[in-house]
């Protein structure tokens, strides 16, 4: 799959056979989907992590490669000075869903109906148009956690998109007990990650605890 990380990750998110999200992770698919682009990003070259612990910052080079969602994040970090990686997870996380779905949808790989819950809240009904992609999708990604693989031959995008999906408790790619199962390969990966990333995943966790936290 080509597509870039926010859009894999919702994806990810995606119970194809009920035309919708994941219910369990959708206070925090904002910061989940803001930081797989973030993710994007550094691993494509335009941001980086700075010398300095949870911060990140441009490169100079590199670019959001023409995707808006993409650049959007991107213009979350100045050119001229640093940021958290928290602030730039969290930044107009109330946003990132109806981005990534219209970018998704611009491309054909979903179709959406909007219709008003009990004739008041908004929602989407979201059809994959091909299951069979969000199939393998995620039988990569829980491969990356559960195939007994080195950690260190799982490609990092593979990697990031798997502790996005824990940490933001996407069931429909973990359960809960599967994780505790299987808690030392979780470390693992998630380790992989923050060698790669150094405070990408303590500054989304921030972000995850932030929402999760304002909806109690």
């Amino acid at each position: 799959m080509t597509l870039p990380l926010p859009q894999q990750m919702l994806l990810l998110s995606a119970e194809t056979a009920r035309h919708r999200l994941d219910v369990a992770s959708v206070l925090v698919r904002g910061p989940l989907l803001r930081a797989a682009a973030a993710a994007d990003l550094a691993l494509h070259g335009a941001l980086r992590p700075s010398g300095r612990r949870g911060r990140v910052e441009r490169t100079g080079a590199g670019d959001a490669g023409g995707d808006p969602f993409l650049a959007a994040v991107l213009d979350a970090v100045p050119t001229d000075r640093e940021r958290r990686w928290f602030g730039v997870v969290d930044e107009d996380f109330h946003l990132a869903e109806d981005a990534v779905l219209d970018g998704l949808e611009a491309d054909g790989t979903i179709t959406t109906e909007r219709r008003r819950a009990w004739g008041l809240f908004p929602v989407r009904r979201t059809t994959v148009t091909r299951p069979a992609q969000v199939t393998e999708l995620r039988e990569r990604v829980r491969d990356a956690v559960l195939g007994g693989h080195d950690p260190a031959e799982v490609a990092i995008a593979d990697a990031v998109l798997a502790v996005l999906a824990a940490d933001g408790g996407v069931g429909v790619a973990f359960g809960i007990r599967e994780q505790h199962r299987h808690r030392a390969a979780f470390k693992d990966v998630a380790d992989r990650v923050e060698a790669r990333l150094p405070g990408f995943r303590e500054g989304t966790l921030y972000a995850i605890a932030a929402r999760r936290a304002a909806a109690s």
